[in-house]
């Protein structure tokens, strides 16, 4: 392993690290992350080494900042620096890192198992997928010397009294997870009392770059960072649904009225004016526009740029697949009151279908073979990182 001195730095209102050598070597120490070089060959290996060597499962991995990188700049810089070309994209497929036949769930198989079995399994799983999104982001981060920024864990929310640090993606489960993380701060009493607008709009959850550099460098260090994501594809779709398809004074004028009048031939007037009554083809004209007519946001930026994994190196990885058990395995772990559980319930339009893998295929049966393609190439570094299946048989 090549070996490199690591000083933490602090300039200019930002908080990183920098590396002696060279920026080959920079690179190489980086993306290691004390993880020994193996052949190609071995990568399978090590991660199914992973999911049966013994784990203890009250023991979390704690990532070390001195350890992590960033790059100072603006969002779309990072977003550039992940964003996959067709080259990259056959170049990932021909190394990959697990194999497909590895867990990606985290279910587990034995229903009679007692609770220490069905912890050490969920532990074995974490570990999978955090050695997955390492050695992801080992093949593919820029050598560029990077340092995190404020924007970096602007996502980020802090809860001081369990040390934890959650990073919000939307429709993965945010919102009841910032009702978890308002009854472990002390705001409420009960998951069930706290309604979507004071959630959403309260301001009463603490983010991480609202903290001085110290006190972001001491929490980065010592809390224990949490990741929730979803499949891409549905993840998108719900948030269509939720955004286009129900009444919003936010997206509708802001989103919509651009996107009508840049993707819709003869748009009537009201729809001009309003900006209600976005199609799904045009919004997904709109979202694979190079030249959109107005910018991303965070219900459908890919997971892998909204919350920087490949920088802030995440101690827990959870699925929205299966975010009950594993929501209650990182409750359990955090040491929070055995009465707190992951609610389950629906806030803003109950009575609709929830967005499954059915009703997304439903949604995508719209677009044609290439405008999927360039969804799925769109979300690839999500794909990839966090070990979702191909959605659609008719992809590469």
């Amino acid at each position: 392993m090549i070996q490199v001195q690591v000083q933490t730095v602090i300039f200019m209102g930002c908080i990183g690290v920098k590396l002696s050598g060279t920026a080959r070597q920079s690179r190489e120490a980086l993306c290691t992350q004390d993880v020994v070089k193996v052949s190609p060959d071995q990568d399978q290996g090590l991660a199914v080494e992973a999911l049966t060597s013994p784990i203890s499962p009250m023991q979390f991995p704690v990532s070390q900042w001195t350890r992590q990188s960033a790059h100072p700049g603006s969002r779309e810089q990072d977003m550039d620096s992940l964003r996959v070309t067709k080259r990259h994209r056959k170049l990932l497929k021909t190394s990959t890192v697990v194999s497909n036949n590895a867990p990606n769930t985290s279910s587990f198989s034995g229903s009679s198992g007692s609770p220490q079995e069905r912890w050490q399994w969920l532990s074995h799983i974490q570990e999978a997928r955090r050695r997955l999104m390492k050695e992801v982001c080992a093949k593919y981060k820029s050598s560029i010397s990077r340092t995190i920024t404020p924007h970096h864990v602007s996502r980020i929310f802090v809860e001081d009294k369990y040390k934890l640090l959650y990073c919000e993606v939307p429709k993965a489960g945010c919102s009841n997870w910032k009702r978890i993380l308002m009854v472990l701060s002390g705001l409420a009493s009960s998951t069930h009392n706290i309604k979507h607008d004071v959630v959403h709009y309260g301001n009463h959850l603490k983010r991480l770059d609202s903290f001085d550099r110290p006190g972001i460098t001491r929490r980065l260090e010592t809390y224990t960072k949490v990741l929730f994501v979803r499949e891409p594809l549905e993840r998108l779709v719900s948030a269509f649904r939720d955004k286009f398809e129900n009444p919003n004074s936010y997206y509708h004028p802001v989103f919509g009225k651009p996107i009508i009048s840049k993707y819709r031939v003869n748009a009537s007037k009201a729809a001009l004016r309003t900006g209600s009554g976005v199609t799904f083809q045009e919004f997904m004209q709109y979202l694979l526009d190079v030249h959109r007519p107005v910018g991303m946001d965070i219900h459908w930026e890919p997971a892998s740029q909204l919350c920087s994994p490949c920088l802030l190196d995440y101690d827990f990885i959870g699925k929205f697949e299966t975010i009950d058990e594993e929501a209650s395995f990182l409750l359990h772990r955090t040491g929070a009151p055995r009465n707190l559980t992951f609610p389950r319930f629906k806030d803003r339009n109950p009575e609709a279908e929830r967005t499954s893998t059915h009703l997304t295929h439903r949604y995508f049966a719209q677009l044609s073979t290439s405008e999927r393609q360039r969804a799925y190439d769109f979300y690839y570094m999500d794909y990839l990182m966090f070990n979702y299946s191909k959605p659609f048989k008719d992809l590469y």
